[in-house]
């Protein structure tokens, strides 16, 4: 029977995605359908699957394996305010996604001690600090996967429902450690956990350098990275139990090491890839397993809490769509706080920590967890049936250009307008007169200095060109951009001395010189004709895109299925230009070079540049 559990629990880990896919179940998250097949096959229904030895090691696995990729998820650079720069949300607002998602956290956490005190008041449940955890919890994965399929992550409403549901993952898992170290007898030893911290920092700093050697040195038959990745887990889990911790705490911690260690696409493609390959649809598989619904259902006070959680848990957020509503369009603000309802990821391993503290029956759990799977299935519907894509949620990048002249405005009509949304600037009033009735956006700047550009919004763009008529403001114009971390800048200089051109360098700030370009186009056009009627060709375009698609990656070139559409130029691989071949298999992070007719590039642009 033990061996048969574990055939079943692997064969269903393979055949519900498939089954999902086939049907086109796109609105329920993978975790939820796994815990609903578990409920079936286990004691709740049909009984062919029960919790044995070998399974329970590898559920415990795949608990740990699912925080550490929790722990990678977070982009701590979010959090820094240089990386979350103000923008005009959806309501025409300016909008700083920390800020709104820091005030909208606070109010989930007022709201959820609030609840959990009226469950211990009606005597549903008498865990506040427990009840409030689990309340306030959002399950970052399911958030990430949603808003990435909505393409609204670089979004100022998309950044502020991500970095809500960080919050809604980080805190509820530091409270947890700290009810964990009170109730489990451990309060004295509570400033141990310090000890876990400052081994993770310890690790990160001591693994910093060797990690990037291994990055070189790594073969198919070593995967240094992944070993890596292992280490750092079971030793921060092994000192997490030291120190009277939660061992998640420390496969979370071992999470955020190896984020901050900078690994590849390929290592993170690699460890996903380990977790919810194999180890962690076990864990979700067997919680549905461990369901009891005929005990759930036999015990009523337990069956009542039930709806009540459900209620709960999405008024929890409640505060969420009130906040988000004094910046984004209501109904958007309404979708945006129900997805933060979602939760999942922490509660069960909360759930295993409060069974073990013996803080919570088994009924209650069983009660908490089919909640959660409710609020899991309904959350993500009711997101993608009222959000709705606004003109400025599909933009991909912002463009300032400053300096509108003969070169620049052709530039910002051609720029296609599906893939920019283009600002024009000038401090020239006969440039500006000549040019209003043609350029869409094109505003009037009284001059150049650099509170008159942070005011108009010049540096909130992720491009900016400096395109004006002369080099000493262009100059000006790339350095000020630089120093407020625009992520592209690009100077238009007619004289390129050797010392500014080693300073923009090394800052990374790109220069254009016409005289360059035309000796460019003009050689291109005697050596390689045909480059240069694919750079001039009006019906085609040429584009670079990087791979994150991961349904496209391991796979060769003459496997796509639209490889026949387009003419792939060039791969970047890291700093090696590759020559693509048919049986070229695409990794992810490659920088495709390809060409092809309008519509269908700007599709294969899409599809590969989805993450």
């Amino acid at each position: 029977m033990a061996q048969l559990s574990l055939f079943l629990v692997v064969l269903l880990a393979l055949v519900i995605p498939i089954f999902m896919a086939r049907f086109q179940i796109s609105n329920v998250p993978t975790a939820v359908a796994e815990i609903i097949v578990g409920i079936v096959m286990g004691s709740s229904g049909f009984n062919l699957i029960t919790s044995t030895h070998d399974l329970t090691f590898l559920s415990n696995l795949g608990v740990i394996l699912l925080m550490f990729l929790s722990g990678m998820e977070i982009d701590f650079d979010l959090l820094q305010r240089k990386n979350n720069p103000k923008g005009k949300s959806q309501a025409g607002k300016m909008v700083d996604p920390l800020k709104t998602a820091i005030i909208a956290f606070i109010g989930i956490v007022v709201m959820a001690f609030v609840l959990a005190y009226i469950l211990r008041l009606t005597g549903l449940l008498s865990e506040v600090m427990l009840a409030a955890i689990i309340l306030m919890t959002v399950a970052l994965g399911v958030v990430i996967a949603t808003l990435k399929e909505k393409d609204i992550l670089g979004r100022p409403i998309g950044q502020t429902i991500l970095l809500t549901a960080v919050l809604g993952e980080v805190i509820p898992l530091l409270l947890l450690t700290i009810y964990a170290s009170v109730n489990g007898g451990n309060a004295e030893q509570l400033w141990l956990i310090i000890l876990l911290f400052a081994a993770a920092i310890f690790l990160l700093r001591r693994f910093k350098q060797p990690y990037l050697w291994f990055a070189k040195i790594t073969k198919a038959t070593t995967q240094l990275d992944i070993r890596l990745a292992f280490f750092l887990i079971f030793a921060l889990v092994t000192v997490a139990e030291r120190v009277g911790a939660e061992n998640i705490l420390g496969a979370f911690l071992a999470g955020v090491v190896m984020k901050l260690l900078e690994p590849s696409e390929a290592t993170r493609d690699k460890l996903t890839s380990i977790g919810y390959g194999f180890f962690i649809p076990i864990f979700f598989i067997m919680t549905g397993v461990g369901l009891n619904l005929r005990s759930l259902f036999a015990h009523p006070s337990s069956l009542m809490l039930l709806p009540v959680l459900v209620i709960f848990l999405f008024i929890a957020k409640a505060p969420v769509v009130l906040t988000y509503m004094r910046y984004f369009q209501k109904k958007n603000a309404f979708a945006g706080g129900f997805l933060t309802a979602t939760t999942i990821t922490i509660v069960l391993p909360t759930l295993q920590v409060a069974r073990k503290l013996h803080a919570i029956t088994s009924t209650q759990s069983d009660a908490f967890i089919l909640a959660a799977v409710i609020v899991c299935i309904l959350s993500p519907i009711v997101f993608n049936s009222n959000f709705v894509l606004l003109p400025e949620d599909k933009i991909k990048e912002k463009v300032a250009i400053v300096g509108a002249n003969a070169v620049t405005v052709p530039v910002a009509h051609d720029l296609h307008a599906n893939w920019y949304s283009v600002k024009m600037f000038t401090d020239k009033k006969n440039q500006y007169k000549t040019y209003d009735s043609r350029v869409e956006n094109l505003t009037f700047l009284p001059n150049l200095d650099e509170e008159t550009l942070e005011k108009d919004g010049v540096f909130d763009g992720d491009i900016v060109v400096a395109a004006n008529r002369a080099d000493e403001d262009n100059i000006k114009i790339a350095r000020m951009a630089k120093e407020k971390d625009v992520n592209r800048v690009i100077a238009r200089l007619s004289e390129v001395d050797s010392k500014t051109l080693t300073e923009f360098d090394e800052k990374g700030i790109e220069v254009f010189n016409s005289t360059n370009v035309h000796a460019a186009l003009m050689r291109a056009m005697i050596e390689s004709p045909t480059v240069y009627r694919i750079m001039t060709d009006t019906k085609n375009i040429l584009y670079s895109v990087k791979v994150k698609n991961t349904h496209y990656t391991g796979r060769q070139l003459m496997d796509l299925e639209f490889i026949d559409q387009i003419t792939v130029s060039r791969i970047k691989r890291g700093d090696e230009w590759l020559i693509p071949r048919g049986a070229t298999v695409i990794e992810p992070g490659d920088i495709l070079v390809f060409s092809g007719e309008f519509k269908v590039a700007d599709r294969v642009r899409d599809l590969l540049s989805k993450e």
